[in-house]
């Protein structure tokens, strides 16, 4: 869609399409909603001044994208949002090239607006092209924006970065005189009155220079932009997010300057959808709701595993003080608000920091706290470095809860948490363990909060995968538990929510294997494995993760070094590529990792 030669009146009528248009399918499908409505009018605007065929678009998270998907020839396409086989609720630039880059994870975007500006620089192109980068306040608590800004204001390559500011988390302007200096800044004579300043005071030495210092300084400290110029970053703002002549014109100016600057916007959450605007985290990503109302289409009425957890991680907290913990700016997703609202002084929300997450809690390990580190899978692969050289390697007995372990569903590649196996079960000092029912994760949260080293439990998104299985025991290091014996020579393996799978897959066959929940993947139950490979030579393994160094994995090596030669290893766990979104049971289908899928395949192979 070209709006180059739209009016602003047609623009306006434009941003009210755009929402009716997002509301139309989100409430239909699900997906992030408030942050991609709060941005409507910076997206258009971005649109009016640059080109997205030319200019690095690149938007942080990306999930406040949706109105760049709708100016880029996706309107109709639109529909199959999130859905599986359709449209990502991410950028993707296998789905257009004006996605620069694919996105899902956040505080990326100025390290990618670095290097696009780099090469552009290589390639002699800074007079046709200029990165744009869109980032939200949230994402501005990461570590690596700084480090990229530190590169960007040393460097000076040409670059607008939009901060979108929709919690008011940065320094609020102080009234009439701060709108009237940021506008000021932003226009061309204050930008040339500057040079000529520079100019000027470099003929009077040091003296003139301190004065025009202090007196620019003195200007800056009315705005919250004193943090951005002080890294050599042009700094404009604050703006009104949803006035779209302040927001062209401002964007022209950036975009002329020939140097990094970052234009400050504020914005409302939910703009245009009165029941979602402000402050309301439960709008920042939906599943299908009623337009008119706002309710949840539906619920699951199973307990879902986050629930269980901040369930069991209560009771621990109630009776043992030094229970702590920390997650990364997701208290709600994670489970942790309430916990935190009654120990405000014991557990802490981060914020986009996992790095710092996992080291804090180190120390508070170090200092005799038991801590409690809840981060989803996927984004635990941001700490990692943290994981072996502030806590394996000290051998401090911090507990990783990771949430969302398995399919993800909807959001797709970057969050899937299929690779936390694989990355810690190769470190020292670290254990792995899984529940597999609301009984068996009380029993594990008890066991982590009494075990003197490092340990990981994963358990999935949602609700433990249903059968009829005997009632979990409690936890002892390395044991596993024989939930059925059989004469049959096949046994199933399950792990975590893999044995659910296993059971649900069990109950589609005429003759039934043997069913082990394994418990620990790390360390192995050596005794019972052994005794299984008397009994049986067919093992199935039925693990949410990824098969290359996963639980099939760990098996064949133990095999190995007990030089047992006469089992044959089967891995029901993901095949090796990053696994696409849409609807679990239709991404489930796809893997071929159904319960009838799965009982079919066992059945066939012994035929």
């Amino acid at each position: 869609m070209n709006i180059k030669h739209y009016t602003q009146e047609q623009l306006k009528e434009l941003s009210q399409k755009i929402r009716d248009r997002i509301l139309e399918v989100v409430s239909r499908n699900g997906g992030h909603l408030s942050s991609t409505l709060g941005a409507t009018e910076i997206i258009i605007a971005m649109h009016k001044v640059f080109d997205a065929k030319q200019d690095p678009f690149i938007f942080d998270v990306s999930h406040q994208a949706y109105a760049h998907k709708l100016l880029t020839d996706r309107w109709d396409e639109f529909d199959t949002l999130r859905q599986f086989g359709g449209m990502s609720g991410y950028t993707k630039p296998s789905e257009s090239p004006c996605d620069y880059f694919i996105a899902g994870h956040s505080s990326t975007s100025i390290s990618l607006g670095v290097g696009a500006a780099k090469a552009i620089a290589l390639k002699g192109e800074t007079s046709t092209r200029i990165p744009v980068v869109l980032i939200g306040d949230g994402a501005m608590s990461a570590g690596m924006v700084y480090e990229a800004l530190n590169e960007l204001g040393d460097l000076k390559y040409p670059m607008v970065i939009i901060l979108n500011d929709n919690e008011m988390s940065i320094a609020k302007p102080i009234g009439a005189i701060s709108r009237m200096l940021s506008s000021a800044m932003a226009s061309p004579l204050y930008q040339r009155f500057k040079k000529k300043t520079e100019q000027f005071v470099d003929n009077f030495g040091e003296g003139a220079h301190y004065l025009a210092k202090r007196f620019e300084e003195s200007l800056k400290l009315i705005t919250p932009g004193i943090l951005f110029e002080e890294m050599g970053i042009e700094y404009i703002g604050p703006i009104d997010g949803h006035d779209l002549k302040s927001l062209i014109d401002i964007l022209s100016v950036a975009k002329g300057m020939g140097k990094p600057v970052l234009v400050h916007v504020q914005t409302i959450k939910g703009k245009g959808y009165e029941i979602a605007e402000g402050k309301h985290e439960k709008w920042h990503g939906v599943s299908p709701f009623d337009l008119k109302s706002g309710t949840a289409n539906s619920k699951s009425t199973a307990k879902n595993a986050t629930q269980i957890y901040a369930d069991a991680l209560m009771d621990q907290a109630d009776t043992n003080p030094k229970i702590v913990g920390v997650t990364a700016a997701m208290p709600s997703g994670t489970g942790l608000s309430a916990v935190m609202e009654k120990y405000p002084d014991r557990f802490w929300d981060v914020a986009i920091a996992e790095q710092h997450a996992v080291t804090s809690m180190a120390a508070m390990a170090k200092e005799g706290f038991k801590p409690f580190c809840t981060i989803y899978s996927t984004f635990l692969q941001r700490g990692y470095d943290q994981v072996i050289h502030d806590v394996c390697l000290m051998d401090l007995p911090v507990v990783f809860a990771l949430d969302r372990a398995g399919i993800v569903g909807e959001d797709g590649e970057t969050h899937q948490g299929a690779f936390d196996i694989s990355f810690l079960r190769v470190l020292p000092n670290m254990t792995l363990c899984a529940p597999r029912d609301e009984k068996s994760f009380h029993h594990i949260v008890d066991f982590a909060a009494g075990y003197d080293h490092p340990c990981a439990i994963r358990y999935p998104r949602g609700a433990f995968l249903q059968a009829d299985l005997p009632e979990s025991v409690p936890f002892e290091l390395g044991k596993s538990q024989l939930l059925s014996a059989s004469q049959s020579d096949v046994l199933f393996i399950g792990y975590g929510n893999g044995v659910g799978r296993a059971a649900q897959s069990m109950e589609l066959m005429d003759e039934k294997p043997a069913l082990l929940d394994l418990r620990f993947v790390k360390p192995l139950d050596g005794e019972m494995l052994h005794q299984m490979a008397s009994l049986h030579k067919r093992w199935y393994v039925f693990s949410d993760s990824a098969r290359s160094g996963g639980v099939g994995s760990a098996l064949l090596e133990w095999l190995s070094e007990a030089n047992i030669l006469d089992v044959t290893v089967v891995s029901f766990e993901y095949d090796d590529g990053f696994i696409k979104h849409g609807k679990t049971s239709l991404v489930e289908e796809y893997l071929g990792i159904l319960p009838a899928q799965l009982a079919k395949k066992v059945m066939d192979a012994k035929e």
